[in-house]
């Protein structure tokens, strides 16, 4: 993704990103360490702020790293944060991090994606959910949204697709107001335009395994929505948990996301465990 700067200067950009947290100016400058006064003179081109303030601003504001790069520019400074690839010698640290943590992870399924959930990285407990993806969703770059939500994807075999479609989207959603990323943006219009594949499965999740009502829902209650999919005759049962990098300080580092699918319930778990160790 590229970062877009405004002909129109860093006021009306840190206004618009205030109005889009509901914050009011005093609230702001309270935050910030500074006056309403100033907060106002900034906005409307009045003052020109100094690259501490932006920075300062940009952070109350929780304005994404890449945006805070497209601040400073707007008011004439040099980007901070540098946008590395991620085969960069510079993350060299990372990368064997990363890999490390999701070969730890195996047999359990869990993958990192990029801002536009790309995916960079996979351990091979993910083959359980590409079972049976067409190949055409699997030609890199990888597209996790693509590969969950398709009609020749992951799709036709969750069982509570449903709820889980809400789900993403909604997740999209969420990450499209807070980074007003364009390409997030297009990528929810399409896989929110894809068909429900024939025969996709509509259970709902009441609270645990079995039909809605089932007594075993009140002694095994899942306790966060489940992605529940069919593989191999069976269904398997995980929550997902998304972790980030605290203060990065590298736009692609800020951008990155770690997924790691944990089982729900003990049937999942006692496959997972029946099946052959991972060799190497």
């Amino acid at each position: 993704m590229t970062t877009v700067v405004s002909d129109t200067g860093v006021g009306p950009l840190l206004r618009g990103w205030r109005e889009q947290r509901r914050l009011s100016q005093l609230e702001l400058a309270l935050r910030a360490d500074s006056s309403a006064r100033h907060i106002s003179f900034v906005e409307t081109g009045r003052s020109r702020p100094s690259e501490e303030m932006i920075l300062r601003l940009a952070r109350h504001l929780e304005v994404p790293v890449r945006e805070r790069n497209a601040l400073l520019l707007a008011a004439g400074y040099a980007p901070r944060y540098a946008e590395s690839p991620m085969d960069a010698p510079r993350l060299a640290s990372l990368r064997e991090g990363i890999e490390r943590l999701l070969r730890g992870y195996e047999p359990y399924p869990a993958l990192v994606v990029d801002g536009s959930y790309t995916v960079v990285a996979a351990n091979r407990g993910i083959g359980l959910m590409l079972d049976g993806v067409a190949e055409h969703l699997l030609v890199p770059p990888l597209n996790a949204m693509r590969l969950a939500l398709h009609p020749e994807g992951l799709a036709p075999r969750i069982r509570n697709l449903r709820e889980w479609r809400r789900h993403l989207l909604d997740q999209m959603e969420r990450q499209i107001a807070l980074t007003r990323s364009e390409s997030v943006r297009a990528l929810h219009a399409e896989v929110a335009a894809y068909p429900a594949p024939e025969g996709a499965g509509d259970e709902r999740t009441v609270g645990g395994p079995g039909d809605p009502g089932d007594p075993a829902d009140q002694e095994a209650p899942y306790f966060a929505l489940p992605l529940r999919f069919e593989h191999d005759g069976r269904v398997l049962s995980f929550v997902s948990s998304i972790s980030t990098f605290n203060t990065p300080l590298d736009v692609t580092v800020a951008e990155l996301a770690i997924e790691t699918f944990l089982p729900a319930d003990p049937a999942t778990v006692a496959y997972l465990r029946s099946l052959p160790p991972f060799s190497d």
